[in-house]
């Protein structure tokens, strides 16, 4: 905050703009309480001001004289902004051109001794959307000639700063567009733009040097935009035009493994190290895992943020490394994450939620960052996944932006300032997301959203999207990417649009909670779309407690609850085995899809439905159909499987013991009906040295350990102190005690183990049901009521009965209504890589299914 508050002054001490960056200015108003939402209407908070005395906007060229309308906002405007229902409304006295001229000035809003600053998104739309919603930003060629267009409405002046020249830039009126086209020897050329406007944060007019929101190319650390092509040819590795992917799999069929870039290689030293080139080395240890898994059924995989973003220098002579023996130091040692914090703001890692420019490549995981060049390595790395059997999905960010205001990682703000970041009702900027927010409310961030989308589609060939904190978006919003990409087909844009996936984290939180200001991406609202959102009932049940505990032992169905309990206090063993079986009725939810209509007989004996199943006072069903809801038992965030498993086990839980478990926390994620998505090493143990948030904690805590003679992660040193030193104390003997990292015999015992669950699950139709009523119609829980096994969850589904046995004893499940029919241990596993589970047995007679301990058995009708 000093940095920006010193920033700031420097600018508004600058010259005029004629001659230098900004114009002198009085000091803006506290805020900006007063809402200009139409070209006829502004929203005035009640109370705000002489409620008697005259409103007026003043502007540079003089004031606009507001007349107050009975009755307040019409029903039209208190739907589209309904945070603004309780507002008085004034009309607003002008003409078009007249408010055209104002909006590229200050403004402030006046009544009697009240002086308040004026939001103006809701004008911009109305005014300029309609045009500008049409036109083509950023580089767009024709006849080999370049034209680049910025949207821009309220600037008085922009101008093309191209290769140390500048070039003046023209202005439409109806859409706020600025253009220029030039000639062909523009082509790779570094640009920005010079724009010069009245910004609030400055407290004056300004000139910002900006580059391209809508840029293709940048030179390294995203200094200047590059005029290109992505077109070119010379953009395209050799194969890309006629890439063949595998084919496309429905996404309530999608199994995904989610991987940071970075975590893949990034502790490798051979080719790629670190970035795209890395998934072109079909030899590598992790390319060979990948097309494993492939192989067992995995389907796509999930990149964590790969476009350009802010936080990581891109020119690896410029990343520093963390100077110390890490190695060498104590697994409970607090020394390597000191070490690896001193320089976290300067070495290669961070997880890239922090977006720069939305549609072109991170630079820092191109072998030189510096031009287009990035763009060939990203399309190599989807080659190199399609050719180990794999589909691409982007995780992509678009709820917020890195910076804001007048910061010189802010570019969108610092174009049309005040319009693209959501503001709350005082004026200042949200930051519930955790960092700037911005309003894809408004047509032009929307707009933004979906043509990146498409670019993407189209010119990278991605084949899904998974959007970060989905809820922070407009429903209207995820649905008019959707749109888009289903109009793209082979024939005119070389991707089959409706192929591409889609499914996002649909939380319900901050100032768009509950649908304050629209109707929001939520998992309830999304229901019945075709786009997915995460599921954190089932995750929650099967690890236990939840991702934010002061004691990170508590203990769910996966981790021994009532079963086999550790020392930590969870009440008497009656109320642990009340949590446990209502556990299990949020893993048979799970099951379903998450289907708010099933219905099924609770642990209580009840008959219910899927949403009346309670989950932290929410429904625990809010699925319309199978793919609705995307199921899970671990991602990047928050500690890996294997670390929460650490916390909540036994201390004394033998290695292979451990491995049985994580395998069947996975199963209830990889067994249920619709998408499941699984973190990228997890199969093997993955540990991040039970680091709850690593999102900055280096390579030294994140990378992923493909050869298990280098252990799995865990007892790198105490996590980071930043997220984790609370939890230090329970974390300490933890990472002390030799027997908790993983060898190569669970390692490799869980993989195989979990592979032979994907084939099951990709091999069997049953697990991939289209519709509600099929589930309904094929699924149960025939053990299901007050007599149900504690630790057991048992599931009928068409010819298959699949136990799920947590307990650390063998357990006998008896089904009558089965007694005479023919079932034996699924296939799969009966000729599969875990001994354990070989044991698993039926006696027809009495329709009794017998498996080991924390044992998942799937057994097929012969």
């Amino acid at each position: 905050m000093k940095r920006l508050a010193a920033l700031v002054a420097a600018v508004i001490a600058l010259p005029a703009a004629g001659t230098g960056t900004a114009h002198a200015a009085t000091p803006p108003p506290a805020g900006a309480k007063v809402q200009w939402i139409d070209r006829t209407t502004v929203a005035w908070p009640k109370g705000l001001g002489d409620p008697a005395g005259p409103h007026r906007l003043l502007h540079d060229g003089g004031s606009f004289t507001l007349t107050a309308r009975p009755g307040g906002l019409t029903a039209a405007q208190r739907t589209a902004y309904p945070h603004l229902a309780g507002y008085d409304a004034y009309r607003v006295d002008a003409t078009p051109a007249q408010e055209r001229t104002a909006l590229r000035g200050a403004l402030t809003a006046t009544a009697g001794d009240v002086t308040t600053g004026v939001q103006t998104p809701g004008v911009l739309d109305d005014l300029y959307a309609a045009a500008a919603s049409k036109a083509t930003f950023g580089p767009s060629f024709r006849n080999g000639r370049p034209t680049l267009s910025v949207w821009a409405p309220t600037a008085r002046r922009v101008a093309l700063e191209l290769d140390g020249r500048t070039v003046p830039m023209r202005r439409d009126d109806a859409s706020g567009v600025w253009s220029t086209t030039g000639t062909r020897d523009w082509t790779g050329k570094p640009y920005r733009y010079a724009v010069t406007v009245h910004a609030p944060a400055a407290g004056g007019v300004v000139t910002n040097h900006v580059t391209d929101p809508y840029s293709t190319a940048l030179t390294a650390d995203s200094a200047r935009s590059l005029v290109t092509d992505l077109a070119d040819p010379a953009l395209a590795p050799a194969g890309w035009r006629n890439l063949r992917k595998p084919k496309a799999v429905p996404l309530r069929n999608a199994q995904i493994q989610e991987l940071h870039v970075r975590d893949f290689s990034g502790g490798d030293e051979g080719r790629g190290r670190g970035g795209y080139l890395a998934f072109t080395d079909g030899d590598s240890p992790g390319m060979r895992h990948l097309r494993t898994l492939a192989e067992a059924g995995t389907s796509y995989v999930h990149l964590l943020p790969v476009f350009d973003f802010a936080t990581v220098p891109e020119r690896r002579a410029d990343q520093a490394t963390p100077p110390c023996d890490l190695a060498a130091l104590p697994a409970d040692s607090d020394r390597q994450q000191d070490c690896v914090g001193r320089t976290a703001g300067r070495d290669a890692y961070n997880w890239g939620y922090d977006p720069l420019h939305y549609t072109v490549p991170e630079g820092s995981y191109a072998s030189d960052p510096d031009g287009p060049g990035r763009t060939r390595e990203f399309r190599q790395m989807v080659q190199g996944l399609a050719g180990a059997g794999l589909r691409t999905v982007m995780d992509v960010v678009y709820n917020h932006t890195a910076a804001a205001g007048q910061d010189d990682k802010s570019v969108l703000d610092r174009i049309v300032p005040g319009y693209y970041q959501r503001l709350m009702d005082d004026g200042s900027v949200a930051t519930s997301t955790c960092c700037a927010g911005t309003a894809p409310e408004h047509a032009m961030m929307g707009k933004l959203v979906v043509d990146s989308v498409v670019t993407w589609a189209k010119q990278y060939k991605v084949d899904g999207f998974r959007f970060d904190l989905m809820g922070h978006h407009p429903k209207a919003n995820i649905l008019a990417v959707r749109k888009a990409l289903d109009a793209l087909t082979p024939a005119e844009d070389g991707v089959d649009g409706k192929s591409v996936i889609l499914y996002g984290e649909g939380w319900n939180f901050g100032e768009a909670a509950n649908d304050s200001r629209f109707v929001q991406a939520t998992q309830r609202n999304m229901a019945g779309t075709g786009i997915a959102t995460f599921s954190d009932r089932a995750r929650d049940a099967v690890r236990g407690g939840g991702p934010f505990d002061a004691d990170p032992r508590l203990q769910g169905f996966g981790s021994g609850l009532f079963t086999d309990p550790n020392d930590a206090p969870q009440g008497t063993p009656a109320e642990q085995r009340g949590r446990l079986l209502h556990a299990q009725d949020l893993i048979k939810v799970g099951l379903t899809g998450n289907l708010a209509g099933y219905r099924f007989t609770d642990s209580a004996g009840r008959s219910v439905r899927g949403a009346d199943v309670d989950y932290n006072g929410s429904p625990a069903g809010y699925a319309a159909a199978p793919g609705d809801a995307l199921a899970y038992a671990d991602a990047h965030d928050n500690e890996t499987l294997y670390d929460a498993l650490a916390y909540k086990l036994p201390r004394a839980t033998a290695p292979a013991d451990r491995a049985r478990m994580q395998v069947l926390a996975m199963a209830t994620a990889a067994l249920s009906q619709g998408p499941a998505l699984s973190q990228a090493g997890t199969d093997r143990l993955r540990s991040k040295s039970l680091d709850r948030n690593s999102y900055d904690s280096g390579d030294w805590f994140n990378a992923i350990h493909w050869d298990c003679a280098d252990g799995n992660g865990f007892g790198r040193g105490l996590p980071p102190a930043r997220d984790n030193e609370a939890k230090w104390p329970y974390a300490r003997p933890l990472l002390a005690d030799p027997a908790l990292k993983a060898g190569c015999g669970p390692v490799e015992a869980a993989s195989a183990a979990y592979r032979d669950l994907l084939r099951i699950r990709t091999t069997e139709k049953a697990f991939g049901l289209a519709t509600a009523d099929a589930v309904q119609a094929a699924l149960s829980f025939p053990l299901s009521g007050p007599d149900e096994t504690p630790g057991v969850v048992t599931m009928h589904l068409g010819d298959l009965v699949v136990v799920l046995n947590a307990t650390p004893q063998r357990q006998d499940q008896r089904i009558t209504s089965l007694a005479g029919s023919p079932y034996a241990l699924h296939p799969v596993q009966a000729s599969g890589a875990d001994p354990a589970v070989r044991t698993a047995a039926y006696a027809p007679a009495t329709g009794t299914f017998t498996v080991p301990a924390r044992t998942v058995a799937v057994f097929k009708a012969g």
